[in-house]
């Protein structure tokens, strides 16, 4: 059949530059013309070129594709892209750049420029054409999944996987998943983690790996919050567990644990470095009783503290001191290596001083050097205070002209609001989202938050979004939530460390409000690294 009429096909080439129509016709073919027109062969060039150049392939070649539509006037490049589906709600280059282009979307190009579709357009023939995969890892977890599996199906049938913050360990973990299910049929992996986010997170990501990798259908039970822990008929799968789930059925129905730990052959431990809290340490046992039953924990922070060894130590030792830690050839920090090849942001690590005036009482000092943490009363003290909240405003401001989306990890639920009604204030798009926020309005917000949006957005939290929250447009944090804990901090800054070969941006700000009087930390680098010693075999 015939489309119906758009533009031209001559038309088009009438109107484009004389050199990219030499291009398509080829040097040879031009010389050619020249010689039979003697030396004045434009028209005859432009005439031969809409005969001798093949539509279907400049249509299917992406490259091509895109010079051509180039060629189009505005006016008829926006009717095309009507027909393609196109509500004028998207930019009209974003909406052409990232149309799929399939056989119906080609057979309509075809069509707009007025030439026979009665067949597909022609993929050009070649003996070497790359296939790629829907749910593929990188290099550097390929390797890093190869050296888990070993270590999951020998000896102590247990370990850890060190990726850095942003770098995929969730995905990295599913690819592992979707492995053991292929290779024990039927059984169940169960993944434990702490917090909605994180489970929904879980749960999301092995829909779409197995999607991929999968090869027979599973059940995929979420057990969280309000859910029931049913287990009947669940004996082929991947069962999603909270945590405090686990613990309160463990009570509730004591036969629970033991019911699923007689049908599971892997558990997987998200947020690792919290395996060794009494709890969570009594669900992960029971579920590991099996002598077939493999145990992975994945973390970008392989310790409890920062300085407490001890702590580092049971969490190693519960591990059998394995780990697989992420590595790159040339490199001592792999994390630097992530950064120059794009799979990291580049971060912009910076301090601002907000002093305070707050004088640390002997029993202050003592409380310091008694937590892991900064007390609450300090934070609390510092959260009240005009020097800090002025100096955490004017932070987000100033970043606010330069990033489309930014997080502020605020002192305290109280903080936080605060800080979002003087943003607002000052016509800035603040939201927050907290313990006390409802799921209705934590998924609102932080959708609108992942979308593109018309202007730059904050988003404020305490307490929720240094885990299991991906929002790779977000390029700037502000850390105005002091503390000493490494763990926590290289969580708040892995939110906007996603780099440009993960869909994330290429450079990020990180802007630390600090106070002289309290310690804190300035490098994520340094989080990676530093338990090595700890994990090392005795």
């Amino acid at each position: 059949m015939i489309g119906s009429p758009g533009i031209a096909f001559q038309a088009v080439l009438d109107a484009a530059p004389l050199t990219y129509i030499r291009r398509l016709l080829g040097e040879h073919a031009c010389e050619l013309l020249a010689l039979l027109q003697d030396g004045s062969a434009e028209d005859a060039i432009r005439k031969v070129a809409a005969s001798a150049v093949s539509p279907e392939q400049l249509i299917s070649d992406p490259e091509e594709r895109a010079q051509l539509l180039e060629l189009l006037p505005e006016g008829k490049k926006a009717e095309l892209a009507e027909r393609l589906g196109w509500d004028t709600s998207s930019s009209l280059a974003g909406f052409l750049s990232a149309l799929p282009w399939t056989l119906e979307d080609r057979r309509a190009f075809l069509g707009f420029l007025g030439l026979v579709v009665d067949r597909a357009p022609e993929v050009p023939v070649s003996s070497r054409r790359p296939s790629e995969p829907s749910y593929g890892l990188f290099p550097h977890q390929r390797r890093a999944a190869g050296k888990v599996r070993r270590l999951l199906y020998s000896g102590e049938r247990r370990t850890v996987l060190h990726l850095p913050t942003g770098v995929g360990k969730t995905r990295t973990g599913m690819d592992l998943i979707c492995d053991h299910l292929r290779q024990h049929e039927p059984t169940l992996v169960v993944w434990l983690a702490r917090g909605r986010e994180l489970l929904e997170q879980a749960a999301l990501e092995f829909e779409r790996a197995w999607a991929s990798l999968g090869n027979r259908e599973v059940t995929v039970a979420r057990m969280w919050g309000d859910a029931p822990t049913d287990l009947d008929d669940i004996t082929d799968g991947i069962v999603v567990l909270g945590l405090e789930k686990a613990g309160a059925a463990a009570k509730s129905t004591p036969g629970f644990l033991d019911q699923l730990a007689l049908r599971t052959t892997l558990t997987v431990f998200d947020e690792a470095h919290q395996a060794i809290a009494s709890t969570y340490r009594r669900v992960a046992e029971a579920l590991t009783l099996r002598s077939d039953s493999s145990f992975l924990g994945l973390t970008a922070t392989p310790g409890r503290t920062w300085a407490d060894i001890s702590e580092d130590e049971k969490l190693a030792d519960f591990f059998a001191r394995q780990k697989v830690m992420l590595e790159i050839d040339g490199y001592d920090n792999p994390v630097t290596a992530l950064i120059e090849q794009g799979y990291l942001a580049r971060p912009n690590f910076r301090t601002v001083a907000a002093d305070s005036g707050m004088k640390l009482s002997a029993r202050d000092k003592q409380a310091l050097a008694a937590s892991f943490d900064i007390p609450d009363e300090l934070i609390t003290g510092l959260a009240d205070n005009v020097q800090w909240n002025l100096q955490v405003v004017r932070t987000v401001l100033d970043l606010s002209e330069q990033h489309w989306r930014i997080l502020l990890f605020a002192a305290s639920i109280e903080h936080s609001r605060l800080i979002v009604a003087i943003l607002s204030m000052f016509g800035i798009d603040a939201e927050q989202v907290t313990g006390e926020s409802s799921t209705r309005h934590r998924d609102r917000v932080i959708n609108r938050f992942k979308g593109p949006g018309t202007r730059p957005m904050v988003l404020s939290n305490y307490g929720v979004l240094t885990t299991g929250f991906d929002a790779p447009a977000a390029s700037a944090a502000v850390i105005a939530r002091p503390t000493r804990s490494l763990v926590l901090y290289s969580q708040m800054v892995g939110r906007v460390i996603r780099g440009p070969k993960a869909g994330g941006t290429s450079t990020c700000d990180v802007v630390t409000v600090v106070d002289p009087a309290l310690p804190g930390f300035g490098d994520v680098a340094e989080a990676f690294t530093n338990w090595e010693d700890v994990w090392k075999a005795r």
